[in-house]
């Protein structure tokens, strides 16, 4: 097992998880390994649920790089969560297309249904989540994903955000 001590708990991989990262660098030419960095954060957010900081400089240790080259990589890339996310991170489109048909008030209505503030989990560990940059669906806003499936939805209503809330909320106690 590799591990990390530092002030924040130490986070040991698998050997599971660390044979993945050993497939993972075998693509790239040696001496090259930080080319797995991303992959390997997928891995580490799959495993987690999100990066945090003792996980990324364990990650930093196994690549032979410094801590702060994944942070970069980390902070820079949205799909990378920096904090602990509900089960289901909803992600609306916050770009201007999406805005000028009405994703403010879905992101509104979001807030008041869970009762969170963007960023925050519910208390049931359900739900988290957060506006985001462009999804590609402009013509079809406003949209949202939900992780960790990225499942895709288009031309919201309160009503729709409703009873996908419902939906996943009947799934996720199951």
């Amino acid at each position: 097992m590799l591990r990390v001590e530092e002030t924040q708990a130490p986070v040991e991989f698998s050997p599971e998880l660390l044979k993945k990262f050993d497939e993972i660098v075998s693509r790239y030419p040696e001496g090259k390994q930080k080319s797995a960095l991303l992959p390997i954060l997928h891995l580490v957010q799959a495993e987690l649920g999100w990066l945090s900081a003792a996980a990324m400089d364990t990650v930093a240790k196994y690549l032979s790089i410094q801590s702060i080259e994944v942070y970069e990589v980390a902070t820079f890339y949205s799909m990378y969560f920096l904090r602990p996310q509900g089960k289901y991170v909803l992600e609306v489109c916050r770009t201007g297309p999406c805005c000028l048909v009405g994703a403010e008030k879905i992101m509104d209505h979001i807030e008041e249904k869970l009762g969170v503030k963007e960023g925050e989990v519910t208390p049931d560990g359900l739900f988290s989540w957060r506006g985001v940059e462009c999804l590609a669906a402009c013509g079809f806003g406003p949209v949202l994903q939900i992780g960790p499936e990225y499942t895709f939805y288009e031309n919201l209503t309160n009503e729709g955000v409703d009873k996908l809330i419902a939906e996943l909320k009947a799934k996720g106690e199951n």
